[in-house]
């Protein structure tokens, strides 16, 4: 019996179903929509508000982009499961992605400068830009912890 378990474990597919999603899923896909937004109304005010363009103008395009970015991977996570054209992992994903991408544009402009930017290097104490690093790496860290908490681990017990 318990080799018939182990075997049927080994034989199925790495990936997980929707049914079998874990169980802490839909409070993390709240956590994680609050961090998204989080990290949009940083982008918001470290411009100056809605209305505000932060200079040079790319790098205030790239904020809008995080902004809406991070309105839409928010709805991702949150979006009725039934009524969900896309998988779930695709969310998670994209969380990562918008954690990811801002964090790493923070610490290069602030070690080797942004084109365009360079009165920025070595401000490591601006709180919001301590706040928005904060909330990034809390963003991914729970992306990819879902993300794999979706997948069956060979090195989990269990796993395989």
């Amino acid at each position: 019996m318990v080799a018939d378990q182990t075997t049927t474990d080994r034989t199925r597919t790495a990936g997980l179903s929707e049914a079998e999603a874990p169980p802490m899923a839909l409070p993390a896909q709240l956590v994680g929509a609050l961090l998204a937004l989080a990290i949009a109304a940083v982008h918001v005010a470290d411009q100056g508000g809605i209305t505000a363009l932060a200079a040079p103008h790319w790098i205030g395009w790239g904020y809008r982009l995080i902004e809406l970015g991070s309105v839409l991977t928010a709805l991702t996570l949150v979006w009725p499961r039934a009524a969900r054209p896309w998988p779930a992992w695709l969310g998670w994903a994209a969380s990562v992605l918008l954690g990811a991408g801002p964090f790493a544009a923070y610490i290069t402009s602030r070690t080797v400068g942004l084109p365009g930017d360079p009165g920025d290097v070595g401000n490591w104490g601006y709180w919001v830009g301590t706040v928005s690093l904060l909330l990034e790496a809390a963003l991914v860290v729970l992306g990819v912890s879902m993300l794999l908490s979706r997948r069956r681990l060979p090195w989990l017990p269990g796993g395989g």
